[in-house]
């Protein structure tokens, strides 16, 4: 499918701030950016370099004096992504991992798995197999989190998370992330452009590591899963922020657009008695 994406940043900047950028659609085996470009205020220094392991496409920009921000992001992009049947899985076989998986395992920043580890079992453990026990717990915290623009900040976890049971599409990642890792399956943060989302923004929900695919679940359920421009990936929000501020930066607006081109568009939504799920490749 072909998708066109657009955001739109303004930020009040003082002198000798930077901002690392992590907008530009990501290029991939099946993700594959046909045009873009990016435009920011004059006398602003950019530069653009991949981040290490995940790949990330990020951009610098070094501003020298006071200035009203403006930073124009837009891309024509045609992803293709699968949906495939999960009826028969293999067991996960930790020491036969790849070890570029082992990584999305551990607690991080804003998933403490370690922590949620007797919830975790307590709750999934019983499940069949990897997919039903993600699929129970993305539904679980469909049904259990509130979705409330506002209601967390830049400091809040998987841990507070399960506390305050209120959160945005952020948190809900986070908390899928950490209940997966507690259950000893691999699961690490996913961020996009999302077609069909109300009001339009970045969305973030997270990737699980099924019997060799990286499974894509939102608990959120605002989007559908196969509507997704793939911007990073990482172990949480620290590897794949939007934006990461250095100086005195104020943020002032944002306007998000993803809108589909010349095609036909089947959404699929994950269904609790399905066991299919999307892969980006």
């Amino acid at each position: 499918m072909k998708f066109e994406v657009k955001a739109n940043l303004q930020y009040q900047v003082k002198n000798n701030s930077s901002i690392i950028l992590n907008i530009s659609a990501l290029n991939t085996p099946h993700q594959k950016v046909i045009s873009e470009t990016l435009e920011v205020t004059k006398g602003v220094h950019q530069k653009e370099f991949l981040s290490s392991p995940e790949g990330n496409r990020l951009t610098s920009l070094e501003i020298l004096n006071d200035q009203n921000l403006n930073i124009n992001y837009s891309a024509q992009v045609n992803q293709y992504c699968e949906i495939k049947g999960y009826d028969r899985i293999k067991d996960l076989n930790i020491a036969k991992l790849p070890a570029n998986v082992l990584t999305y395992l551990n607690p991080s920043r804003y998933c403490q798995s370690d922590k949620l580890y007797r919830l975790a079992n307590n709750m999934f453990g019983y499940k069949k197999d990897d997919f039903d026990k993600v699929s129970a717990l993305t539904h679980w915290i469909y049904l259990n989190v509130a979705y409330l623009s506002g209601s967390t900040d830049a400091e809040t976890s998987a841990y507070d998370t399960v506390t305050e049971q209120a959160g945005v599409c952020r948190d809900f990642a986070h908390l899928g992330i950490a209940l997966c890792r507690a259950l000893t399956i691999p699961a690490r943060y996913f961020t996009g452009y999302a077609y069909q989302l109300s009001p339009p923004d970045f969305h973030a929900c997270f990737e699980a590591y099924i019997d060799g695919d990286w499974v894509l679940f939102d608990a959120t359920r605002l989007i559908p899963l196969n509507g997704m421009v793939k911007i990073a990936t990482g172990r949480d929000a620290a590897d794949a922020a939007v934006a990461s501020l250095f100086g005195d930066i104020n943020f002032i607006s944002s306007k998000i657009s993803c809108e589909l081109i010349d095609q036909k568009f089947e959404p699929f939504n994950q269904d609790d008695q399905s066991r299919r799920g999307v892969i980006y490749l």
